[in-house]
């Protein structure tokens, strides 16, 4: 018999950058425990270049990456979501729709690596946050925290820098 995976929706108002990199790096690095979906209030409707070309050089796979509606993840017919994180603080503000269970919520507020000010170094420093935001997540005990336990230790998550 299996574990569960544990799915997590991150949420950002575009969807075209932080919430697609999230979503790729949880499904590569957590794939068979962890499965990642990215959505976002008002989507572009295409992902960033430069997020495509960030998640490409670091080796992960961006096969049905896209830019989509939150919509798609709050009515009857949508999978069943663990937690729902925002990356952006437009999302956070906005009012999100009901999820269908009960998922934990946090802001993780992520600087943009696709509207990074400075060098491509600089850049890559926002896609590392990310990345490191998204490695810590999936080492916490999920399994052995209860839900108030659980709700500190992703509030904790959400103010450090990696």
């Amino acid at each position: 018999m299996s574990a569960k995976v544990t799915t997590v929706l991150f949420l950002c108002t575009g969807n075209s950058a932080r919430s697609i990199m999230a979503e790729a790096i949880m499904n590569e690095e957590g794939a068979g425990k962890f499965k990642g979906f990215s959505a976002g209030s008002t989507p572009v409707g295409s992902v960033n270049p430069f997020a495509l070309e960030l998640l490409k050089a670091r080796g992960y796979r961006m096969e049905g990456l896209h830019s989509k509606s939150w919509d798609e993840f709050s009515g009857s017919l949508a999978p069943e979501i663990d937690f729902v994180f925002t990356v952006c603080d437009n999302a956070a503000g906005e009012i999100c729709p009901v999820w269908p269970g009960r998922p934990m919520t946090a802001h993780w507020g992520l600087r943009d690596p696709a509207a990074a000010v400075g060098s491509d170094a600089d850049k890559r420093a926002a896609f590392d946050e990310i990345r490191g935001r998204v490695r810590a997540f999936m080492k916490l005990p999920l399994e052995t925290l209860d839900r108030r336990a659980l709700q500190r230790a992703l509030e904790a998550l959400a103010e450090k820098v990696h």
